[in-house]
């Protein structure tokens, strides 16, 4: 002990010492986190599911539903657990295009994604049948196209994907809703192809899935996916992302 400290003063002033070098460690680790690929999935109540608007932080469980961005940002977290990835989801249920546009700024464009997912285009037809609205085939081809190109212009390095909106035949989907659906199904191949987008066929994938069980195995109500459905939409999404 120094002969100009007391010893309460010496066992005081060590206590101080000790407390702040065991402070240092969590402190240096804290400031050591990096954000890396930020993933925004976009859409319907097919991508919703069910999500908690009121958490807004990436990663968190209640924040990305209960459906296929769930399914699929675990399992590229748990694969890549060394690269930050960020996944958000601003999926809204009920939402046509046109709703996507009013809202894109604040809910795509501002997060500034690295990737892009979107899957829109069920409700564009069936709000036809039920709630009166009018848009044509034509018109989700040009509003869709117009949302991408602005997504281009603000965001020029995102990479772009594009799930087709599919049905399968059971539920509330009847013969009413064809062939004009099935021309939305072509409009969105052709807004993918010109945005430069990967495209997934969803209706192929599940038309070939009917084969090893029925329809409401996958989608109850031909329109939103059961845990198997959204279990098959994770995977080609995965595909789709080479995540």
């Amino acid at each position: 002990m120094p002969p100009d400290l007391t010893r309460r003063e010496f066992i005081t002033t060590t206590s101080v010492l000790l407390a702040s070098t065991q402070r240092t460690p969590s402190l240096t680790a804290a400031t050591e986190t990096v954000s890396g690929p930020v993933v925004l999935f976009q859409g319907d109540s097919v991508t919703d599911c069910g999500r908690d608007r009121a958490v807004i932080e990436a990663n968190a469980t209640k924040a990305l539903g209960t459906g296929y961005p769930l399914l699929g940002a675990a399992a590229v977290l748990e694969d890549h657990t060394d690269r930050g990835f960020q996944f958000y989801n601003r999926g809204v249920s009920g939402n046509k295009v046109p709703d996507l546009q009013q809202r894109w700024q604040p809910d795509t464009i501002e997060l500034q994604p690295d990737i892009l997912s979107i899957l829109i285009g069920v409700n564009d037809f069936w709000h036809k049948l039920l709630n009166g609205y009018t848009g044509t085939s034509q018109d989700y081809q040009n509003q869709y196209s117009a949302l991408l190109e602005q997504t281009r212009k603000a965001l020029p390095k995102v990479r772009l994907i594009i799930l087709e909106p599919f049905v399968l035949r059971c539920g509330a989907v009847d013969a009413r809703w064809f062939p004009e659906f099935t021309a939305r199904q072509a409009a969105a191949a052709e807004v993918a192809a010109r945005a430069r987008a990967t495209f997934v066929p969803l209706q192929a994938v599940f038309d070939k899935h009917t084969r090893s069980a029925p329809p409401e195995y996958w989608a109850a109500d031909g329109v939103h996916p059961t845990a198997a459905g959204h279990a098959v939409i994770a995977r080609e999404w995965r595909r789709a992302a080479r995540l």
